[in-house]
């Protein structure tokens, strides 16, 4: 799945190694959070912080109905994108052009919930700000922050983190030194050396932790004795001038001059990263000069075991990725401008993630696309710091623009529209003369701004584009003016309009021979259609549009939306029997993708769907589940009155059929499902969310074949080449090998060998 839909964002990460001593810091931290409503544990790098306050947060779930939300700001480098970042994290409505701030506000003033701000003192002007007007304005909700100074709000409650004590210092590192040593412990020979080591390192984590990996290749006592001279050089012998931050800092200089003059090379140069890396990333961006490529996966291995890269395993990824503590970041970061090479590895660092952000937008229409959006979104944050670092360079503000174009639908897909909006406007602000990137970037412009109920904005942005496309004579990019065109008189309920720039869409991209647009502008007509009330016609652009897509049966953006379509012309024509399964169909599709706004618009129109069929307690947890992803669920039916009008009124129907209390009791069932549950339970049409009925969930796709398809299907299973199909058929190749196409996509195999099982077992 998607990221999104893997782990809820902001939730909190689970411990990956134990926990040790804490027990009076957490019970004074879990005290402060009762009394105070910010709390700020402070103190310097690798002390612990960040561990104390997730544990303290956990301790205190019982006491935030509306749950907790971590935002880690170790990546974002831009103060100014903190609040669409909480906003991502909180699960608040992109399509809104509402300031993100205002927006925060008015979920949080009516909740209870605990928002924890992890690593601040780089961001610690824009977390001050956000945490001085939530306490102002939102009574339920308590900050707890981490950074190395104080936000320096009123209210503020500041808890310096101490070192370790000693016992707990010995425990943390016979732990961790097992780990490097299997069969290490302590005993009454070895305790004083350890317990001398633990002194010199003043107890902070991070140090104990960096030196216990030494134990691979020296004893106890050559460990101690080289820390202790490292820390007499370095000190003139005086040990009470030195500070904890200094500890810190000597403990790393000492694991730095450990290692081999590549790992030091390849430490550096990896702080150009933001957040987590994979290894084709560090193969591309560090290799070079004194690291050759076939050196740089020994290299990395070496810091790993080091512990001063960190391996990352996630459940869903097959290969790991890694990152660098903070404070070893930072002090790979201080060592990079020395070795002359900072502009050069920086710029490796943008090639790498443009050229993946080209990749998504050059296959968006593929069966690669899910793969590839997957691929982007988990370098969220590198793709940030490369077009900062793209925006920043002198005479090359045409490229930056480029790149931010190359991330469009990047950002459709993950529906970061105010991100992309703004850095659009920035880096639009740099490329002032009507040259080909510029019209590019306002239309991308205009197309989120509609997203976000901005017309009056969006309109502007896309006739100047449409200016610029006509100065330059560009054909394709005036067919994609009157496509956005178009969508603005969708949004706009200016439909003669919208028929008209869509016509002269499609005519342009059929001469161009632009098939992803014309995909896309057939896709976008289609839906006009369907809430304009021509279903007949709707449906005859869903047939072009999947008749297009025939060939890419991985593609789920565009097929998802067709499918929607479908439905909706179905329900507009009445034919509730009909529109039911291409629906079940669609939300399927906006799952695999990952796109929470599809899935959310497709739980709403069965919603409506369920209650025509008289079907109210499926209607009721279906709202649960739809109004528990999203805020905003206007925004996710296009805010068109003639959908939101069908949602509420089959809300209110199911309210008075069941009553209010056996329909708050299956509402709130339905939001507690997990996302996946709830898709699964959609698409196979339950009724009932009793535990046979979770156990039994699994889905039955045929339901959402048309008679034509099931036909095709049945052929596929005697054997049929598509050729025979459509000679038994009387239909042509094309169509038979379209047929095919949708069946794929409806039941999701991924090729015609698995058609029959699967139809079988539906059977069964």
């Amino acid at each position: 799945m998607a990221q999104a839909f893997s782990r809820r964002r902001g939730e909190l990460p689970a411990e990956v190694t134990g926990f040790v001593g804490r027990e009076n810091e957490l019970a004074r931290v879990r005290e402060m959070l009762v009394d105070a409503r910010l709390v700020t544990l402070t103190g310097p790098g690798g002390v612990g912080k960040t561990r104390i306050a997730l544990r303290a947060a956990a301790a205190a779930e019982g006491d935030f109905p509306d749950g907790l939300c971590l935002a880690e700001l170790t990546a974002l480098r831009d103060p100014e994108l903190l609040p669409h970042t909480l906003c991502t994290l909180l699960g608040l409505p992109s399509q809104t052009a509402e300031a993100p701030l205002d927006l925060i506000i008015d979920h949080l003033q009516s909740r209870r919930r605990l928002i924890i701000l992890d690593t601040c003192e780089h961001l610690v002007d824009a977390c001050a700000m956000f945490a001085d007007v939530v306490l102002g304005e939102a009574p339920g909700v308590t900050v707890l922050a981490t950074s190395r100074q104080p936000l320096d709000v009123p209210g503020e409650h500041t808890f310096p983190v101490p070192a370790l004590p000693l016992d707990a210092a010995v425990e943390l590192f016979v732990q961790r030194a097992a780990v490097v040593a299997p069969g290490f412990a302590v005993t009454d020979a070895n305790r004083c050396e350890i317990e001398a080591l633990c002194r010199r390192l003043d107890g902070i984590p991070l140090a104990i932790e960096l030196a216990t990996v030494r134990l691979r290749a020296l004893s106890l006592g050559q460990l101690v004795a080289l820390l202790e001279d490292r820390f007499r050089v370095l000190t003139g012998g005086r040990r009470s001038a030195l500070p904890r931050h200094q500890t810190l800092r000597t403990a790393i200089d000492w694991s730095h001059d450990l290692c081999t003059y590549a790992e030091r090379l390849l430490w550096a140069r990896l702080s150009v990263f933001a957040g987590s890396f994979d290894l084709p990333a560090v193969e591309r961006v560090c290799a070079g000069g004194a690291l050759p490529a076939d050196c740089v996966v020994e290299t990395l291995i070496g810091l790993v075991d080091k512990s001063v890269v960190v391996r990352i395993d996630e459940p869903d990824q097959e290969d790991p990725r890694y990152r660098l503590l903070d404070t070893l970041r930072e002090y790979g970061a201080d060592r990079l401008p020395e070795r002359g090479e900072e502009g050069a590895c920086r710029k490796r660092h943008l090639d790498h993630y443009r050229a993946l952000a080209e990749r998504l937008e050059d296959y968006w229409c593929t069966s690669d696309q899910v793969e590839l959006f997957r691929t982007v979104d988990r370098e969220h944050a590198n793709i940030r710091a490369a077009l900062e670092f793209a925006c920043l360079r002198p005479g090359a503000e045409r490229e930056a623009l480029a790149f931010a174009i190359a991330l469009g639908h990047y950002w459709c897909f993950g529906s970061y529209f105010s991100e992309g909006r703004r850095l659009l406007i920035r880096c639009l602000g740099q490329v002032p003369e009507p040259v080909a990137e510029r019209a590019d970037g306002l239309s991308l412009l205009c197309y989120y701004a509609l997203r976000q109920a901005d017309p009056e904005a969006a309109l502007v942005a896309i006739q100047e584009s449409r200016a610029v496309a006509e100065r330059l004579g560009d054909e394709c990019r005036l067919a994609c003016a009157a496509r956005y065109l178009g969508w603005h008189g969708l949004i706009t309920g200016e439909v003669a309009g919208a028929v008209a720039h869509y016509e002269e869409a499609r005519e342009r991209y059929q001469r161009l021979g632009d098939r992803p647009g014309l995909t896309q502008a057939l896709t976008e007509y289609g839906i006009l259609h369907a809430i304009g009330g021509d279903p007949k016609r709707a449906l005859t652009l869903a047939d072009e549009t999947l008749d297009l897509l025939a060939g890419q049966p991985g593609e789920c953006w565009l097929r998802g939306y067709a499918f929607i379509t479908q439905g909706l012309a179905y329900w507009r024509g009445e034919d509730i029997a009909a529109a039911s399964p291409v629906m079940r169909a669609a939300v399927r599709q906006k799952y695999r993708m990952g796109d929470k706004d599809g899935v959310i618009a497709c739980l709403a129109i069965l919603t409506w769907l369920a209650a025509a069929q008289g079907r109210h307690a499926r209607a009721a947890w279906l709202t649960g589940a739809a109004e528990a992803m999203g805020e905003d669920l206007a925004a996710c039916l296009i805010r068109s009155p003639n959908l939101t009008g069908a949602y509420d009124q089959a809300r209110a129907e199911a309210h008075q059929v069941l009553g209010a209390a056996c329909f708050e009791r299956l509402h709130r069932r339905g939001a507690e499902l997990p996302v996946r549950e709830a898709v699964d339970l959609a698409e196979t049409d339950a009724d009932s969310l009793d535990a046979r009925a979770l156990r039994a969930a699994e889905p039955r796709p045929a339901d959402g074949l048309t008679r034509r398809e099931r036909e095709v299907a049945d052929l596929v299973g005697k054997g049929l080449s598509n050729r025979e199909i459509a000679e038994h058929l009387v239909i042509s190749k094309r169509t038979a090998d379209a047929h095919l196409e949708h069946i794929l996509g409806k039941l999701g195999c991924s090729s015609r060998a698995e058609i029959a099982p699967t139809l079988a077992s539906d059977h069964t």
